[in-house]
């Protein structure tokens, strides 16, 4: 069980709580700011503004894969919070790094295409992009020696909803105790816009994608499960337990050969 919860009458403590923490990191580690790969959503735009509160720099980039941000309007809502609050920015096509490593169709280590190859092959080519995105953020950091800021929540995390070795990989994470109400309770106190807090979560992983659409449950029923036990319909439970346990690798350190 969470042993705090961020709400509408304690988050400016919480928020500077945060804001310290990161400051304290990037200072103890020498570095000159961060990078944060910038979607346009909810949790990249709160953790933007935590640390425009922690007075740390931070460089957002906007990651396209060819169109996409532009037809789902991610890079307007990007351009929103930038331009309302003076980030710099870079914008990066990854389409073409994507495309190259993708294995093609006839190269499928399938000797038959099953409905179940097809799904597997499908989200193999979709983990691409986030793995390219942080090969993207990793070279922008330690050309300018600055951090990776991640910006998974609890939720995400609980049920592993994240892609191992890609939005997953970071240098520090200040969203990552945090549910998804409480992450909205911080973009309200930190003014984001309007258009990204009423948005649908999505990752991005293809067109039309939304988070809550691919996971079969809300981030509401994630955050109930987390802060007290059960999301209030017992098949929702069994789906979080069934994810949690898939996915606990993501969590543990890789393991290594040892003698006794």
């Amino acid at each position: 069980m969470k042993s705090f919860f961020i709400n509408e009458q304690n988050v400016a403590n919480y928020a500077h709580e945060i804001a310290a923490w990161i400051k304290k990191k990037v200072e103890q580690a020498h570095r000159k700011g961060v990078v944060l790969g910038m979607s346009g959503g909810l949790d990249c735009s709160v953790t933007a503004r935590l640390c425009q509160l922690a007075g740390v720099d931070a460089h957002l980039v906007l990651l396209p894969y060819g169109d996409d941000m532009k037809n789902s309007r991610s890079s307007d809502h990007s351009m929103e919070l930038i331009e309302k609050f003076n980030f710099s920015y870079h914008v990066f096509d990854i389409q073409p790094a994507v495309d190259a490593l993708t294995i093609p169709d006839d190269a499928s280590c399938c000797g038959s295409i099953d409905v179940a190859c097809h799904v597997n092959k499908e989200m193999s080519r979709a983990n691409i992009r986030p793995r390219v995105r942080m090969t993207y953020l990793y070279q922008l950091a330690q050309l300018d020696c600055r951090f990776v800021i991640g910006t998974g929540n609890l939720a995400e995390r609980t049920v592993g909803y994240f892609t191992k070795w890609g939005d997953g990989a970071c240098d520090l994470n200040p969203l990552a105790m945090l549910t998804k109400q409480e992450v909205y309770s911080l973009a309200r106190y930190l003014e984001v816009p309007d258009c990204i807090i009423e948005k649908k979560p999505s990752a991005g992983l293809w067109d039309g994608q939304t988070d809550e659409d691919e996971l079969g449950m809300t981030y509401e029923q994630i955050d109930a499960y987390i802060t007290n036990g059960t999301s209030g319909n017992p098949e929702t439970d069994r789906k979080i337990e069934e994810r949690m346990a898939t996915s606990a690798h993501k969590h543990v350190p890789i393991p290594v050969f040892e003698f006794e």
